[in-house]
């Protein structure tokens, strides 16, 4: 069969990545002094797939004894080979990847203020890459009750994004907002325990397509029996509903204290998942600390997920591919990321307080996607490692 390409097969990782970049650089350290934090993250993808260089710096500062300020900066470097979505040669093959190369910056800021009883944070976020702008807003509460033992969590956030059509060649503005919804509670339980649970929704509306993920078809009414490779199409609409579950214990006799969490996911996509996530902190004399770590996520597929959409018959016409990114259907996408699948991270941390001013941390943690469908090739998935290492001066 001959191939004739509609949309050059291009390819973007860069969500899923940097979704997991932010994760593993958020700060568990407390705010009882003013810090400045400097990190250096590579994450790295076996055979050649993506490779991310992050610098990360954030700033703490106490503005008075019931005011606190932080800001927050990275520069992302991002580099290498991604799934297309376009299928394999051979059933199970290598899928076919394309090279991408792009530079994120990103910031973000927050201001906090104790009243009595009530602890208010606002805060703005920005992030630009040469094909993406996004801006998020967000605020958050905390009342206190029961001699403080017991806490309400209240919070809202909102993300504008938007996709650079100049970049792309598009005429057309492609945009999306989202808002997210939570109220939790923690509960003190005694000295040593602590619990919380907190539900969260949103909502998602605008472009949700990935603009450089293809999916490969042989059955389009131009020329029967011609390979072609066309753009994914995705719904406009995507609402999202989690259930978070965790707890805290410190076991006085081993030194140590460990850190449990379960959460429920679910989308109108038709994902349901569930991540569990297990943390040891120990401490080793007195100024080191060990972090072993490990994640285990599993998602069922989307619903209009398909690794062979000509099996589907979801694609009957060249009019109905013309609708992708407009919220009409027939909906497909070939994105590994929607199959059904799972992933673990398992990680280790060092933190060591070398004086009291200065604390040095190195972490190592090792990332590992695989396919649970028997249908999507292995191909498509990856192994990364992530090593980061942070300096904290404290003030």
């Amino acid at each position: 069969m001959k191939s004739r390409p509609i949309l050059p097969p291009q390819g973007s990782a860069r969500t899923h990545i940097l979704s997991l970049l932010l994760l593993l650089a958020t700060s568990r350290s407390g705010r009882a002094e003013d810090t400045l934090a400097v990190k250096d993250q590579s994450y790295q993808e076996g055979d050649n797939r993506i490779r991310v260089d992050t610098t990360y710096s954030q700033l703490d500062a106490d503005l008075s004894t019931s005011t606190h300020f932080k800001v927050m900066g990275l520069i992302d470097a991002i580099a290498g080979s991604t799934p297309t979505g376009e299928k394999a040669a051979v059933p199970g093959g290598q899928v076919p990847l394309a090279h991408m190369h792009d530079r994120r910056k990103a910031w973000n800021a927050e201001l906090s203020h104790q009243f009595e009883r009530v602890s208010l944070t606002a805060g703005f976020a920005n992030s630009r890459e040469s094909d993406y702008f996004s801006n998020g807003y967000s605020l958050n509460g905390v009342i206190d009750f029961n001699e403080k033992n017991t806490s309400l969590l209240l919070g809202y956030g909102r993300a504008d994004d938007r996709i650079n059509e100049e970049k792309l060649g598009w005429t057309i503005t492609r945009p999306k907002t989202s808002n997210d919804f939570l109220v939790g509670v923690n509960q003190i339980i005694d000295a040593n325990t602590s619990v919380s649970a907190n539900i969260s929704y949103g909502q998602a509306r605008g472009y949700m397509s990935d603009p450089y993920k293809i999916v490969s078809t042989t059955m389009l009414d131009l020329d029967p029996g011609t390979y072609y490779t066309v753009p994914e199409n995705r719904p406009m609409e995507r609402n999202k509903l989690s259930v978070f579950l965790g707890l805290n214990r410190n076991f006085e006799a081993a030194n140590g204290a460990l850190e449990a969490s379960y959460r429920y996911y679910h989308d109108t996509y038709g994902i349901n998942s569930s991540t569990l996530t297990l943390l040891w902190l120990q401490k080793m004399g007195e100024n080191v600390t060990v972090q072993p770590s490990i994640r285990y996520y599993r998602q069922s597929a989307a619903d209009f997920y398909y690794v062979d959409p000509d099996r589907s018959g979801v694609i009957t016409s060249y009019g109905a591919l013309g609708e992708t990114g407009t919220g009409h259907g027939p909906f497909y996408s070939s994105d590994y990321r929607l199959a059904y699948m799972q992933s673990v991270d398992v990680g280790l941390k060092v933190v060591w307080q070398v004086r009291r001013w200065l604390e040095v941390s190195a972490a190592y943690d090792r990332y590992a996607d695989r396919g649970l469908d028997h249908a999507t090739p292995q191909s498509a998935y990856f192994k990364a490692n992530v090593f980061t290492f942070g300096l904290k001066f404290i003030h």
